[in-house]
């Protein structure tokens, strides 16, 4: 694909010693991508391997995100690639437009000024696109620095990013102790099928539309979760209402087999857990967590992980500590005014 004309200028202002900077090349990139994501994220204490195949998936389906130019790749001398960055933009239900950023560099070459070349373009990169396409709201450049990512957050800070909001990754260390919750009167777990899961999708989004910087998805975001290569369907809790035949509230498990192979661990995700706001209040979010940890543990798992806004309006992080979560790490979403 020819680059941009916007591409060819940034290239040409970006200078790091021994580093190429290029275009995404499609499928080509996706093996070294996977080994930069998982590498960067072992050196960050973050125990998660990720797959040249979820890549394809996820970069296959991006929403409002042209790969071929809205990501910047790094390449060492030899040609191989070292580091990536992209933006993508999404409006949010407080009427922000905001600029996500996500990038990775290969541990190995960090402390060289990739990161902060990489941010300068998809920052510039969003103001062009900011420039095209006129929003009456403010926006936004949105970024994540893990605690463990020191030099992530000093990136983000130096270029003028302030944390906005704190997330925890929370683990259950035994899950031994638990027993079987029942569920309210009138609610049902029934089997997760194929067929089902545009209606699973529906529920977990309006489950977590009135959470804070919550982003109306595309069809793009629904094609990236549904065929995540991740997904098990056999750890999946869907809670029906026997009388409406609506789902009421859905818990989204998975067993990350390469994670736990690297690792050496026997862990569990509790990946999704949302309650639409008609049964909430009556213990299902309680009923649906417990039991999945059951789930888990009936699969060989000794501990479970979850993720949480760690100032949720729900009271999720409330319910988290009552049955035995622990916060193990924490993340801050880091953002500033595109000016």
């Amino acid at each position: 694909m020819m680059m941009t004309e916007f591409m060819q200028r940034a290239i040409e202002t970006l200078a790091v010693e021994g580093v190429a900077f290029r275009p995404f090349r499609g499928e080509r990139d996706y093996a070294a991508m996977a080994e930069i994501v998982t590498e960067s994220y072992a050196a960050n204490g973050i125990e998660e391997v990720k797959s040249a195949e979820e890549i394809a998936v996820e970069y296959g389906n991006l929403a409002n995100c042209d790969p071929f130019a809205d990501i910047i790749c790094a390449d060492d001398a030899s040609g191989q690639l070292i580091a990536f960055n992209r933006v993508s933009w999404r409006i949010n239900e407080a009427g922000e437009r905001v600029y996500w950023q996500f990038g990775h560099v290969l541990p190995e070459w960090r402390r060289r000024g990739i990161g902060r070349a990489m941010l300068r373009f998809t920052e510039n990169r969003a103001r062009a696109h900011a420039a095209a396409h006129p929003f009456g709201g403010p926006s936004f450049l949105h970024g994540v620095g893990e605690d463990t990512a020191p030099g992530k957050i000093a990136l983000f800070e130096n270029a003028g990013y302030k944390p906005a909001r704190y997330f925890f990754i929370m683990q259950r260390k035994e899950l031994g102790d638990l027993s079987q919750a029942p569920l309210p009167a009138g609610i049902e777990l029934r089997p997760a099928l194929p067929e089902h899961m545009r209606a699973v999708w529906n529920a977990r989004e309006e489950a977590f539309r009135d959470h804070w910087g919550y982003a109306t998805k595309t069809e793009s975001d629904y094609r990236q979760w549904a065929d995540d290569p991740k997904n098990n369907l056999g750890l999946w809790l869907i809670a029906w209402d026997a009388d409406s035949n609506q789902i009421a509230g859905v818990c989204l498990n998975m067993i990350p087999e390469a994670d736990n192979q690297r690792y050496n661990l026997l862990r569990g995700w509790v990946d999704v857990l949302g309650v639409r706001r008609p049964w909430r209040g009556r213990g299902l979010a309680r009923s649906l967590l417990i039991n999945s940890m059951c789930l888990l543990r009936e699969r060989g798992m000794t501990e479970a992980v979850l993720g949480v806004d760690a100032e949720n309006l729900s009271g999720a992080l409330r319910l988290y500590e009552s049955v035995g979560f622990r916060m193990l790490n924490r993340d801050a979403l880091y953002r500033k005014p595109l000016e």
